[in-house]
This record gives structure tokens, sequence and C-alpha cells, in this order.
């Protein structure tokens, strides 16, 4: 649920990327679990921010484990009973896989280590920002939906069923050039006869946004 997908429409293709790693993330959680020190009574912490998930395990190094074996992959299993729980169900596979998958995602530094707790940090790949869909005109929204290649004005209006040039002019194109949501295929010569018409990547997004509702 908090490891969520981030698209961008383009001009070619639709572009999607989590937040987060999603086997680094996995192995991090798993890590936490299985490794902490319950002995306190303290459990794993989970904290998401708007730019970095942070994971808090206590319990630092197994007594005797340098930082070097530990990014090498040498595990000391804390809770050898958990490890086998989770093992019997196939959520880990072997000791000490788990930090070497974290590592191709993200660096060292992302593990900081005290005597009493194990933080992971990973920062998000992009923070979320929230985006403000255009307030569009149903005229609008019928034009940028039928709008799927270049297209001239006569296209255009075969498409909406429109025969009045003026009115689809004022409620159709004007507003749609002046949203940013079309352009011109030759804007140097707005009067050309040859004009034609087609989606600005702002007008394929709102169209990509109406048809997912």
């Amino acid at each position: 649920m908090e490891n969520k997908t981030l698209a961008r429409i383009t001009p070619k293709e639709r572009e999607e990327k989590r937040l987060w790693n999603s086997v680094a993330l996995r192995e991090a959680v798993i890590n936490a679990i299985v490794h902490n020190d319950y002995t306190s009574e303290i459990p794993p912490k989970f904290e998401f921010f708007d730019d970095r998930i942070e994971i808090t395990s206590f319990g630092s190094l197994p007594q005797g484990m340098t930082e070097k074996e530990f990014f090498e992959g040498y595990s000391v299993p804390r809770n050898k009973e958990l490890m086998r729980v989770f093992r019997d169900l196939d959520l880990v596979e072997h000791l000490g896989s788990g930090i070497p998958r974290i590592l191709r995602s993200y660096g060292k530094e992302c593990f900081k280590f005290t005597e009493n707790f194990l933080r992971m940090t990973f920062p998000a790949l992009e923070k979320v920002t929230p985006q403000v869909t255009p307030q569009v005109t149903p005229q609008v929204e019928d034009l940028i939906k039928i709008l799927d290649r270049e297209m001239n004005r006569s296209e255009l209006q075969e498409k909406l069923n429109l025969s009045d040039r003026k009115h689809f002019r004022i409620h159709y194109l004007k507003p749609a050039l002046e949203a940013g949501l079309i352009e011109m295929t030759k804007p140097e010569i707005p009067n050309s006869r040859s004009q034609k018409y087609r989606l600005t990547v702002k007008g394929i997004q709102i169209k990509e946004i109406n048809q997912t509702h």
C-alpha cells in the first residue's frame, strides 16, 4: 500500500516505477523482523515519510560480527525459531541473502549502526508531490477524447458531429489550445490550410486520467 507506483505519461509510452525497489524493501522488512532482539520487548519500527522510509530494529550487530562481514552477507540468526517459520513459509531462501539483495539497489550509507539499534533509511526514487488536474469543460473533454492522432479541423468537427465552424472554434478548439492540452503542427502559420492539431503531453495525461475514471 505504501510502495506506490508513480506513472509518467510521455508521447510514446506510459512509464511506471515504484517509490522503493520492491525486492530490497521486502528483504529489509523481513530482516528487521527476523533479526530483531525481542528480549527487551521492543518491536521493529517502520516509518514512512514523503521522501524516505526508515526501518529500525532493536539489537545492532550480533556479538563478534563486523560491519564488513554484515555487508558481505554473513548471518548469525538472532531468532532461530522465527527464521525457521519464515523459511517454511518460503519468505526467506537462505541465511545472508537479504543484505546483498538490498545493496544491489541501495548503498551502504543507507545503513546506520548504533550500540543498540540498526536503522535502514531508503530514499524514495521520486518525491511524491500532489498534482493538480486542470478543470476542463465537457466540450474540451470531448475534443481530447477523440483526438488520437494529428487531425485537421474538418476531421475533428466530423468526429464530434459538429457543423458550425465558429461554435467549434470558440467552445472546443480555442479553450483546448489556451489550456495547453492540444497544439498546432504549424504554430508559426496559425491559419495554414494544412494546419493540424495533436495532443500535448499535458493533454495525453488528462486523457489518461479521464479514461481511468
